[in-house]
């Protein structure tokens, strides 16, 4: 099991939790409030924002060119692939991202955003930027593969089109590809900084349960 793996498998257990969270489980079986997805999609708007950010602190820790066309190519595919879907269910509600933009955090999606900014920024490397990256990104993978096996029917709902985006193979492929590439940045790390990637990965999967409780009480400002 690589080191990697080894965290993910340490987290799954959380991981567990989301897909169980009653946000997921309602949006499985089409019966999520409109008003909480519309909320989860506005908060999405806001993260991917902050979480940008994580890229850029990897793009200034980077030591050669490869790393940095790798957190280049990161945040291109969060904000082409991911960002389109989300642009597409704003639309569809008379919203407009830059409005959005002015909105405020709630305070579950800051504490996340914030948590992983500051991880990244004060590690000693891009090592500890991918791994506050790799929990949003990995979880995602396999929250909504399982959602998709244990609810076929979710293809009928107005969710499917996130559904999608996350449980297909091209979503797959990319987040073996960063496996591969977080793997590369902590092979030979010393002890303590491994054990800090391990802390990052695991705080940050633990984040990802709070975002999806919030995610089940509508915003009250959209």
């Amino acid at each position: 099991m690589t080191f990697v793996e080894q965290c993910i498998h340490d987290c799954l257990p959380v991981w567990q939790e989301c897909l169980d969270s009653e946000f997921l489980r309602r949006l499985a079986d089409g019966t999520l409030d409109e008003a909480c997805f519309k909320g989860y999609i506005v908060d999405d708007s806001l993260y991917i924002r902050e979480y940008a950010k994580v890229f850029a602190w990897g793009m200034t820790k980077a030591q050669n060119m490869e790393d940095i066309r790798t957190y280049y190519s990161l945040l291109a595919f969060v904000n082409e692939g991911e960002g389109a879907t989300r642009l597409r269910y704003l639309a569809q509600w008379g919203l407009e991202d830059n409005a959005v933009q002015r909105l405020p955090q709630r305070p579950e999606n800051r504490a996340y955003t914030e948590y992983m900014i500051d991880a990244a920024r004060t590690g000693e490397g891009a090592a500890e930027c991918m791994m506050a990256c790799l929990p949003c990104m990995l979880s995602y993978a396999w929250i909504f593969r399982k959602l998709l096996e244990r609810a076929p029917g979710v293809r009928e709902t107005g969710y499917w089109p996130l559904v999608r985006d996350y449980a297909g193979e091209e979503y797959a492929q990319k987040c073996r590809d960063w496996m591969d590439y977080a793997g590369q940045l902590c092979a030979g790390l010393s002890h303590e900084r491994q054990a800090r990637c391990r802390e990052i990965f695991a705080a940050c999967s633990r984040f990802e349960t709070g975002f999806w409780e919030m995610s089940n009480h509508p915003r009250t400002d959209v």
